[in-house]
């Protein structure tokens, strides 16, 4: 059967999948009710198509055997846009899945266009149509009907013809490296790690002044702990807009903590809300010269905004040229900083992305080299001495 629900056929399978190079794998989960997603299926694939669903909702289950295939040094794990994925084991294990390889991000190397989902490279690789009816039903209820079964591991037996295809074309172009340093990130187990002292960063503020932050650090903080603890979505604790408002008003009472918009008149009397209030306490007593400062971005000029705009019209035509997709050879931060600076420490100046387009960037920024219309397409000239164009 391709539905695992004991421990005994688990071990079995786990035993016959060890020898394999490469295993493709997939989760279903929930995640709108919770702070931390809720697995629900994992589906697991081999190289000959043979693929199992493992269902860890059963409170006996034992998943270690599995966690040891997904650590594996010797085994690649195939993934598709593997960034929840992972953060899903990471949270299991405490060790992030090693080695994997994500055809989200290969099919951008390749040329697939930015962020392409699974069903576009299923399509388009594997010649097969995804039976989307079942895709946003609840995989927590029990139980799973065949019809269910069969679309999640389609998640997996597809991923192998996309896999080939995919690994077979970056060897070709020698592109390979391209999507392991792309990885890095991903590899990382500090971005699954939710930090509460780091939450604030993810909020926008108006206006932001040192002392505002400080305030928005700590009711941040105690916002994600409190997400953390009861497992909840962190607006159902508190709103984004709400923690911005505190920090902005720094209320000092529960009279003043009322006035707060979105802040429940109860809330004020309870604990809760004594908790808020000396966070803000705290946040106020933060030394001047420890409190966080504001992201001071300065304006370009108009000379450096309008090499930008030539710069992003050359990215255009480097990653139509390469044939991959243009966000992940050079950001928009990327491209304004090397509008301003010829030795901007960023990625797009360091590696294959200087290659691809880095050098040319820096050309076009020094008249060396020009972007032009050749019939309906944009084109790159190199400038010669006698001001003369050429292809």
């Amino acid at each position: 059967m391709p539905l695992i629900t004991d421990n005994q056929r688990l071990n079995e399978v786990c035993q016959s999948l060890a020898g394999h190079a490469f295993l493709t794998l997939d989760t279903e989960f929930l995640r709108e009710k919770t702070y931390y997603p809720k697995l629900c299926l994992i589906q697991i694939g081999t190289p000959e198509g043979q693929a199992w669903a493992v269902d860890p909702l059963d409170g006996d289950m034992d998943l270690q055997p599995l966690f040891d295939l997904l650590v594996n040094p010797g085994i690649l794990k195939v993934l598709h846009a593997a960034r929840q994925d992972l953060e899903i084991f990471y949270q299991l294990m405490g060790k992030v899945v090693h080695p994997f390889f994500d055809t989200q991000i290969a099919a951008m190397v390749c040329g697939y266009g930015d962020s392409v989902g699974y069903e576009a490279l299923v399509r388009n690789i594997a010649g097969a149509q995804i039976d989307k009816s079942v895709q946003f039903t609840d995989w927590s209820n029990r139980p799973l009907s065949k019809r269910q079964i069969d679309y999640a591991l389609g998640d997996v037996t597809h991923l192998v013809k996309i896999y080939r295809h995919l690994s077979a074309k970056l060897e070709e172009r020698g592109r390979t490296s391209w999507v392991f340093e792309e990885e890095a990130i991903l590899e990382d187990p500090r971005t699954y790690q939710n930090t509460p002292e780091d939450a604030w960063q993810r909020i926008k503020i108006k206006s932001p002044r040192p002392k505002m932050l400080a305030i928005l650090r700590e009711v941040a903080a105690w916002r994600e702990r409190r997400a953390q603890e009861k497992n909840l979505p962190r607006n159902w604790i508190m709103r984004d807009e709400t923690l911005a408002d505190l920090a902005a008003q720094a209320p000092k009472n529960a009279e003043e903590l009322k006035k707060i918009r979105n802040i429940p008149g109860d809330m004020a009397e309870k604990p809760s809300g004594k908790a808020l209030l000396e966070c803000i306490q705290k946040g106020l007593a933060v030394p001047k010269n420890e409190m966080p400062e504001p992201e001071k971005k300065k304006p370009l000029s108009p000379q450096a905004a309008a090499t930008a705009d030539i710069l992003r019209m050359l990215l255009k035509v480097k990653s139509a040229e390469h044939e991959v997709a243009a966000r992940l050879v050079a950001s928009k931060d990327d491209i304004e900083a090397i509008a301003v600076d010829d030795n901007a420490d960023v990625p797009a100046l360091r590696g294959w992305r200087r290659e691809v387009f880095g050098e040319d960037a820096l050309a076009l920024k020094h008249g060396k080299l020009a972007i032009g219309l050749k019939g309906s397409s944009i084109t790159k000239f190199k400038v010669t001495g006698d001001t003369g164009l050429h292809e």
